[in-house]
C-alpha cells in the first residue's frame, strides 16, 4: 500500500509583500551604486570602489531574486512536474558564485595596491560611505525577516548585510586616513570585508550545491528521522528511505515501511503526521509492506516493477 500526503504549496511561492520589499531594496541599491562608482573613482579608494562591487552584487542578487520569484510562480506541466521551483536554488548559486568571485578580486586589487598606497581623499570617502550604509541598513531591515523563507531571499540578504558591514569599515577606514593620512588603511580595509564575505558566501553555497544535489537537507536529522520511523507501532524495518528538498522550503520524502502485522491506514497515518509535526517534512510518500510484497519485490527486483495498490489519499 503506498501512500501520498497532499498540502498546500503556498509554503513555496513568496508572498507578495517580500516582492514589494526586494523591488524597494533594488531601487535603492541601484540608483545608490551609481553614486558609489563615481566616488570611489574620484577618491581613489579601493575601500570604497570593494564596497561599490559589491553593491553591484548586491543589485545583480535582487533582481535575480525577483527574476527567481517570478519564474518560480509558473505552474507544473508534463515536461516539469515540480514546476520551476528550483529556479530559486539556481539563483541562490548565481549569487554566491558572483559574491566569490567579486570578493577574489579585490583581494587581489589589494594585494596589488600594497606596494603603492594612492593618495585617499578620505572625506568624500567618508561621506559616501556613510551614505551607503543608510541605503543597506534600510535594505537589511526589509530583507531580514523574509530571509530564512528561501535561500533565493537569503542570498540577496547576504549580499546586503557583507556591504552594509562594509560600509563600516570604509568609514572607519576613512576616519583613520583623515587623521593620519595612513592610505594603506583603506587596502587593509578592502581585504578585511573581502575576507569576511568569503566564509559566508562559502556557506551559502554548499547549501545550494546539496540542494541541486538532491542531498539531505541540512535541518533533516537523518538518523533521528530513521529510528523515529522504527519506533512506530508495528513497524519491522526500513528501506528506500530518501529525503530531499526541490527549493529551500519545500522537502520530499519517499520509504518503504515493511509492517507485516501493523493496520495500514493507522500506520500512514501516524507516519505522516509524525514526520509532518516532529520533522517539518510536508509531501510524504510511504510504501507500507508485508512478507508477501517483499517476496515479490526481491524476485522482480531485476525484472518488471512491482504492481501497487493506488496511492491512498489524505
Amino acid at each position: 500500500m503506498s501512500g501520498h500526503q497532499g498540502h498546500d504549496h503556498s509554503h513555496a511561492v513568496v508572498t507578495e509583500g517580500n516582492v514589494k520589499k526586494l523591488t524597494i531594496a533594488l531601487v535603492l541599491t541601484s540608483t545608490f551604486l551609481v553614486v558609489e562608482v563615481i566616488a570611489g573613482l574620484m577618491t581613489q579608494s579601493l575601500a570604497l570602489l570593494s564596497d561599490a562591487a559589491h553593491m553591484f552584487t548586491d543589485a545583480a542578487a535582487l533582481a535575480i531574486a525577483l527574476a527567481a520569484i517570478q519564474i518560480s510562480k509558473r505552474p507544473a506541466d508534463n515536461k516539469r512536474t515540480f514546476g520551476y521551483q528550483r529556479f530559486e536554488i539556481l539563483a541562490a548559486l548565481f549569487n554566491a558564485s558572483m559574491l566569490f568571485f567579486v570578493a577574489m578580486y579585490i583581494l587581489y586589487e589589494a594585494y596589488q595596491r600594497f606596494t603603492q598606497p594612492p593618495e585617499i581623499h578620505s572625506l568624500g570617502m567618508l561621506i559616501v560611505a556613510t551614505l551607503g550604509l543608510v541605503i543597506n541598513l534600510i535594505s537589511m531591515k526589509m530583507l531580514m525577516s523574509s530571509a530564512s523563507e528561501s535561500l533565493n531571499i537569503k542570498g540577496a540578504y547576504l549580499e546586503v548585510l557583507s556591504d552594509a558591514l562594509g560600509s563600516v569599515g570604509v568609514i572607519i577606514g576613512a576616519i583613520v586616513i583623515y587623521y593620519t593620512n595612513w592610505y594603506w588603511v583603506d587596502t587593509i580595509i578592502a581585504v578585511a570585508i573581502g575576507f569576511w564575505v568569503l566564509p559566508r558566501t562559502w556557506i551559502l553555497l554548499k547549501q545550494s550545491i546539496n540542494i541541486l544535489l538532491e542531498g539531505v537537507p541540512d535541518e533533516v536529522d537523518i538518523e533521528k528521522l530513521r529510528n523515529d520511523l522504527l519506533t512506530l507501532e508495528g513497524v519491522e524495518s526500513i528501506h528506500q528511505l530518501k529525503v530531499w528538498a526541490i527549493s529551500s522550503k519545500n522537502i520530499h520524502l519517499t520509504v518503504h515501511l515493511f509492517a507485516p502485522n501493523a493496520d495500514r491506514k493507522q500506520l500512514h497515518r501516524a507516519a505522516t503526521e509524525m514526520l509532518t509535526h516532529q520533522h517539518d517534512i510536508a509531501e510524504v510518500t510511504l510504501q507500507i509492506e508485508d512478507d508477501a510484497e517483499m517476496n515479490c519485490q526481491h524476485t522482480h527486483s531485476h525484472a518488471e516493477p512491482v504492481k501497487q495498490d493506488p496511492p491512498h489519499q489524505h
